[in-house]
C-alpha cells in the first residue's frame, strides 16, 4: 500500500503499527509497549527529520539514525560488537533540523544513533545522547558470519537522503518514504519460497556431493544442515548488492540455470557477451569455496551426532574458515566490479562466474506489462506498464519471459534493488527491502 507521507500520515502509520509490534499482553509494565507517543509528538519527531534531511553539514548530505527511547532503558556497562554503548549528555538537547544537522557527523550513520526521548509533557523530542552500536547491524542487509547484533524494539527512523525515512522498530522495517510516498509494504526476499525453491535443483546436487564425501570419510562426519548452503549463498548475494549499491553506477546480475552454461558459451540467442570467461576451474570457485567450507566445518566437528550447519560456520574462530569466508567476500567483490562496466553480469545458479557486459538481445519478445509483487510469494500484485521505466530493466524483464527459469537483480543508481523473474507465468518484480537505503 502507498501513501503521500506528510508527517500526521506516517505518525498514523508508526502509532498503528506500534500496537501490532507491542502486542497487549498479561505481565509486568513493559517500557517498550507502555508509553506510545502522541500522534502530535510523533508528526513533530517527523517534521524535524524531514527538514533535517534537506539540509547539508559542510557540503555533506544529513544522515542518521535515531531512536525513540528513554536513556535509563539501555545498560550503562555494554558496548559494541555485542552491547550497545550509551553515552549520555549532562543535559537534554532540543532536537531540531539545524541541532540534528550538527550532530549527525559524531553519529555516523553506520555506528551510532541519536537518542531521543520526549519532554516532561510528552510534547516535544530532544536529544539525550549518542548510542554507538558498531557495524554489526548491518550484517543482515549486507552479508557475512558472526553474531548479528538486534536492537531493542522501539521506534527507529533513518535518514539516508532528502525527504528519505525508514521507519522500523528495532530490527524490523515496517515502511519507508520514497519519492514523497509511504510504502508500508517491504519485502526480503531471500525469505521467500519462492527464492528457495529456485536455487533447489543446485542445492540438492552439492548435498548429493557431501553424501559422497561423508561416505567416503566414514561415519565420524556429523550430518550436515542443507540450509548452510542456502545461507552462504544469501549472504554472497547480499554482499554483490551491497557492494553495487554504493557503487552510484546501477547494474544487472543475472542468474541463469546451470544447464545454459554450454549454450551461453557459444553465440546464443539470449546474450551477446563483452568479455566472457574461458571455461574451467576459475569459473567454479565460488563453489569449491562452499565446499572447502562444509569439509572444514565437519572436520571441526567430527564424532558430533547433531547437525552442523550455519551457526558452526557463522561463530567459529578456525583461521581456515576464516580465510575462505574472506575468499568468498572477495568474490562478491569480483562480481561487483565487473558488474560497473555497461551490461549484465551472468551467472548461473550455483554461481559460476561466465562472464559480464552482457547485452540481452533486444531480439527477445518485448514485455508490454510487469506484475508488482504486493506480498512476499507474489499471490498478490499490481499490474504495471514497463514503459515506466528504463532500458536496464526492460531488457532484465524480456530475458526472464524468455527464459522461465532465470533471476535477474536490478540496482538503480539510486540504490534500488529489484527482483525479477517468471512467476506464474507473468514476469513479476520484487522491491527488495534493505536495512539502510544509504549509498555506501
Amino acid at each position: 500500500m502507498i501513501e503521500l507521507a506528510y508527517p500526521h500520515i506516517l505518525a498514523a502509520f508508526i502509532l498503528e503499527r506500534w500496537q501490532r509490534v507491542h502486542v497487549v499482553r498479561d505481565g509486568p509494565p513493559d517500557p517498550w509497549r507502555d508509553q506510545p507517543p502522541s500522534a502530535e509528538a510523533l508528526e513533530h519527531l517527523i517534521a524535524t527529520c524531514f527538514q533535517a534531511s534537506l539540509l547539508r553539514e559542510e557540503s555533506r548530505p544529513v544522515t542518521f539514525r535515531l531512536i525513540l527511547a528513554e536513556p535509563d532503558m539501555f545498560p550503562y556497562d555494554q558496548g559494541p560488537p555485542d552491547g550497545l554503548h550509551c553515552l549520555r549528555f549532562s543535559q537534554t538537547r532540543p532536537f531540531n533540523p539545524l541541532e540534528a544537522r550538527r550532530l549527525s557527523p559524531a553519529a555516523n550513520f553506520y555506528r551510532s544513533l541519536i537518542g531521543v526521548c520526549l519532554d516532561e509533557k510528552r510534547e516535544r523530542p530532544r536529544m539525550w545522547g549518542i548510542l554507538h552500536s558498531g557495524l554489526r547491524w548491518l550484517q543482515n542487509a549486507h552479508g557475512g558470519r558472526g553474531r548479528v547484533q538486534a536492537l531493542p524494539p522501539a521506534l527507529v527512523l533513518s535518514i539516508t537522503g532528502p525527504g528519505r525515512v525508514t521507519i522500523g522498530f528495532g530490527s524490523e522495517l515496517i515502511g519507508h518514504t520514497e519519492g514523497g510516498l509511504l510504502v508500508q509494504k517491504l519485502h526480503n526476499v531471500f525469505d521467500s519460497k519462492w527464492m528457495r525453491q529456485s536455487f533447489e535443483p543446485t542445492r540438492n546436487e552439492m548435498i548429493a556431493v557431501v553424501a559422497q564425501l561423508r561416505a567416503k570419510k566414514g561415519s565420524d562426519w556429523p550430518p550436515l544442515d542443507p540450509m548452510l548452503f542456502r545461507t552462504i549463498s544469501q549472504h554472497a548475494i547480499k554482499r554483490v548488492i551491497s557492494a553495487l549499491r554504493g557503487a552510484h553506477h546501477g547494474a544487472t546480475i543475472l542468474l541463469l540455470p546451470p544447464e545454459m552454461s554450454g549454450e551461453l558459451n557459444e553465440v546464443n540467442r539470449y546474450i551477446d557477451f563483452k568479455y566472457r570467461f574461458a571455461e574451467g576451474e576459475p569459473r567454479h570457485r565460488f563453489r569449491t569455496l562452499v565446499m572447502n567450507i562444509v569439509s572444514r566445518v565437519c572436520e571441526l566437528h567430527a564424532g558430533r551426532n547433531s547437525a552442523v550447519g550455519w551457526p558452526e560456520y557463522a561463530l567459529s574462530n578456525d583461521a581456515d574458515l576464516g580465510d575462505f569466508d574472506e575468499a568468498i567476500f572477495e568474490m562478491a567483490y569480483l562480481i561487483a566490479g565487473c558488474a560497473e562496466v555497461d551490461g549484465a553480469v551472468v551467472l548461473t545458479k550455483s554461481f559460476e562466474v561466465l562472464g559480464f557486459g552482457g547485452e540481452i538481445s533486444g531480439e527477445l519478445p518485448g514485455v508490454v506489462s510487469v506484475r508488482r509483487a504486493l506480498d512476499l510469494e507474489g499471490d498478490e500484485y499490481e499490474e504495471e506498464i514497463t514503459q515506466s521505466v528504463g532500458t536496464r530493466h526492460r531488457s532484465a524483464y524480456r530475458l526472464c519471459l524468455a527464459v522461465p527459469d532465470a533471476l535477474a537483480i536490478v540496482i538503480s543508481q539510486d540504490g534500488a534493488v529489484r527482483f525479477v523473474k517468471n512467476h506464474g507465468g507473468a514476469v513479476t518484480y520484487w522491491d527488495q527491502a534493505s536495512t539502510t537505503s544509504l549509498d555506501v
